[in-house]
């Protein structure tokens, strides 16, 4: 009996030694084992086995990134102006072994050399350049701490600029010359505007102009090509009434040649179509070769100027 109570014991006595050295570490943290007093291992996510009472855990790191806000520094600017800066670190553990055993506080190390640094990188800007460039002060300082920082096992993930506390007076300065600034600016652009408008003006006024000027070119080549249309249609009739009527006197004398009439008759009938035109007012008859000839005296047509020209 007593036997297997000391069986008993010996196997509970086991099992927690057992139990005790498994250790189950949470995922982004790892654990820093030490083996009588010195460093032996790092733990990762998961489930590790250590031997119990012979190791031990130092530490434990969580590798998340970590916000830390930095208070307030009062820092003086290049142009000696004291103004109060408020800063926010963002880091990360990168080599827990370094973390645990290169400084004994890293947060504390990075709250003093983030006032060093920011009062160094404040130190060679003036005030209005700090207002205008917190960019270029967050990059200075992550710079300076990262180098300084390497050493201890911290990644400096980002810094920011939270606040910075300006002295009333310069404060008021400040919000006069802002003042007069904006006023300035309302002024010039205001000129700009009425520039702007005169120009525009302008040039409507100069396209109303040119426009006026192309319509009235326009209008003047549509007037002469409608009078070269009219033009051209009025030499057309004339033409095409010349030609009916030359048409039409063909036909006749084809149809007394048809009819036997001898050159005699026709000079006759001609000289009788001349008297009638001689009645009315030209004072000029042009008299053909053929009729002539045909008359053979100079006679009857003294004859025709007679009737013309009657005393």
């Amino acid at each position: 009996m007593v036997g297997m109570i000391v069986l008993i014991v010996i196997l509970a006595v086991v099992a927690a030694i057992v139990i005790k050295g498994i250790r189950i570490i949470p995922q982004q943290t790892v654990a820093i084992v030490e083996r009588l007093g010195k460093y032996n291992k790092t733990l990762n996510a998961g489930v590790n086995i250590i031997i119990p009472i012979i190791d031990k855990i130092r530490l434990r790191h969580d590798l998340r990134i970590h916000q830390e806000t930095v208070p307030s520094q009062s820092v003086i600017t290049k142009d000696n102006v004291a103004i109060g800066v408020e800063l926010a670190t963002f880091f990360s553990v990168v080599d827990p072994k370094l973390a645990t055993y290169g400084i004994a506080n890293y947060v504390g190390g990075i709250h003093n050399i983030v006032a060093s640094a920011l009062r160094a990188t404040i130190g060679k800007m003036e005030l209005d350049e700090i207002l205008s460039n917190r960019e270029r002060i967050q990059t200075d300082l992550r710079m300076v701490l990262d180098q300084a920082s390497e050493n201890w096992g911290v990644r400096i993930e980002r810094v920011e600029v939270l606040q910075l506390a300006i002295p009333s007076d310069i404060q008021n300065s400040m919000e006069k010359q802002m003042r007069a600034e904006r006023e300035k600016r309302a002024i010039i652009l205001q000129a700009e505007g009425e520039k702007q408008s005169t120009v525009l003006r302008a040039e409507a006024q100069r396209q109303a102009v040119v426009l006026a000027a192309e319509a009235e070119k326009q209008r003047q080549i549509l007037d002469a090509e409608a009078k070269q249309k009219a033009q051209e249609l009025e030499a057309r009739g004339k033409a095409e009434a010349i030609k009916h009527v030359a048409d039409a006197e063909r036909a006749r004398i084809e149809a007394i040649k048809l009819a036997g009439l001898d050159a005699q008759i026709l000079a006759y009938k001609s000289f009788e179509a001349l008297g009638q035109m001689a009645e009315g007012r030209a004072t000029t008859i042009f008299i053909p070769t053929d009729a002539v000839n045909a008359l053979g005296s100079a006679g009857m047509i003294g004859k025709i100027f007679d009737i013309t020209n009657p005393k």
